[in-house]
């Protein structure tokens, strides 16, 4: 789903294109730091004097991730692609959208001190990368829209039964024709039931209708609103009953597999943030379940709502710092005497609604088409690299890759852009990263 920017087009969460490329060589060693807002937002630097997420294995189920990025040096583990075609490493339409989740997620920077770079939000954590879509500009595409297949439920199982403690999804289908479907619905579950945390961008259609997002919408996922650097809901945001909390998603600073960084936006970099987040809250707490890792993130969040909660934002502001403080006081369930689902409070961890179908009627559960589901949207937009036309969706099943990446979108300076990102534009008075007031 990409979304028109007022001055700039930025593309789906998906691949690195989307953004603003920095200067290659910043004039200060920090430059990049500096602009990595979103950490001192989620209060990362208390939560990282009790842990930086050491211990924990993150997999991104996304387009591939580079693990030659000198942010990622020694972060990722040795994966699987459930693709099998298409791009691959060293080609320009590889590993762009899964390569900058990664480094929000588990970054550790580079050059001396670490201090140059990307810094994720976990950054002792592990990535797990698990290749289930192929970027908007790849080639193979074609050849996806024409075969059916079952990549991300087969992922999603794949990773939970390798030992993943969050598996992060910044992607999913919020098309006119989305719909449930049951071999992803079941992967979830059986993923939670093993104790896997797993998290999806809540969508990109927030300018277009608010639709239904899945995976974001299954029992049991938590599921991320984007908001800016001033708190404010991203107007491209989805806004539906699932949100559980909501995290950066506009103007971040990601990697690139091109030795390059960008700025890009979409709910697919708010997710992102949140599997950090969950990472510090499950090393600090391992013997917590997902169900008590989820309402702890609902519980801690700061800058709550109007009454607690909507869809926009969820809960308000994801802040591991808090959780970890909070889940001090948990005792961890015992998974083996309770479902994936037992401790959810019904308001926000239900169903939801039923699915309609296109004549207005319930539409109820549809069997998977040839083990695809419907259109491919991706939760989060189009490839990173550049907008993509949001109607250009296969009508048939979900072929594998298919899936578009999170979401993001095309910052100036991104290839095809205008011109490189220089930090202009000094933030107004009294700015400050993160919404002020009390904050839990």
């Amino acid at each position: 789903m990409t979304r028109p920017r007022r001055l700039r087009a930025l593309a789906a969460v998906a691949t690195a294109t989307a953004f603003a490329l920095l200067p290659a060589v910043p004039a200060r060693a920090d430059a990049i730091r500096d602009q990595q807002w979103g950490l001192e937002a989620l209060h990362t630097g208390t939560a990282w004097q009790t842990t930086k997420g050491k211990g924990i294995t993150v997999a991104v189920l996304d387009t591939g991730v580079d693990d030659d990025h000198p942010d990622l040096d020694g972060q990722v583990l040795p994966g699987k692609d459930l693709i099998g075609f298409g791009a691959g490493p060293g080609d320009r339409s590889w590993a762009l959208h899964g390569t900058a989740m990664a480094g929000i997620i588990a970054g550790r920077g580079n050059g001396p001190g670490q201090g140059d770079g990307v810094l994720g939000v976990a950054p002792e954590a592990k990535i797990l990368p698990v290749r289930v879509i192929l970027e908007s500009g790849d080639p193979s595409r074609g050849k996806a829209r024409e075969t059916r297949g079952t990549a991300l439920a087969d992922g999603i199982r794949w990773a939970a039964d390798q030992g993943a403690d969050v598996i992060n999804l910044s992607l999913g289908d919020d098309s006119e024709s989305a719909h449930p479907e049951p071999g992803e619905d079941a992967a979830v579950q059986y993923a939670l039931g093993k104790g896997v945390s797993v998290v999806a961008s809540a969508g990109n259609s927030g300018e277009k209708g608010d639709r239904i997002s899945y995976p974001a919408a299954y029992p049991g996922v938590i599921a991320v609103a984007a908001v800016d650097k001033y708190g404010t809901h991203a107007a491209f945001s989805t806004r539906r009953w699932y949100a559980t909390v909501s995290a950066p998603g506009v103007d971040i600073v990601v990697a690139n597999p091109d030795q390059h960084y960008y700025i890009e936006w979409g709910t697919s970099a708010a997710s992102a943030f949140v599997s950090g987040a969950v990472a510090l809250v499950r090393a600090a707490h391992p013997g917590l379940s997902p169900a008590q890792v989820k309402a702890l993130l609902a519980d801690t969040a700061g800058d709550a709502p109007s009454g607690g909660r909507d869809d926009s934002r969820g809960y308000g502001m994801v802040d591991p710092a808090a959780a970890i403080e909070a889940g001090a006081k948990l005792r961890p369930d015992d998974l083996s005497a309770q479902s994936a689902r037992a401790g959810y409070r019904e308001e926000y961890f239900g169903s939801g609604p039923t699915p309609r179908g296109d004549d207005g009627g319930p539409a109820g559960w549809l069997a998977p088409s040839a083990g695809g589901l419907g259109a491919v949207l991706l939760a989060l937009a189009v490839v990173l690299w550049r907008g993509r036309n949001p109607s250009d969706r296969n009508p048939g099943g979900r072929p594998p890759g298919s899936r578009t990446p999170g979401s993001w979108g095309p910052g100036s300076g991104s290839p095809g852009g205008p011109g490189p990102y220089t930090g202009g534009n000094p933030p107004p008075p009294g700015y400050s990263p993160f919404p002020t007031g009390p904050r839990r």
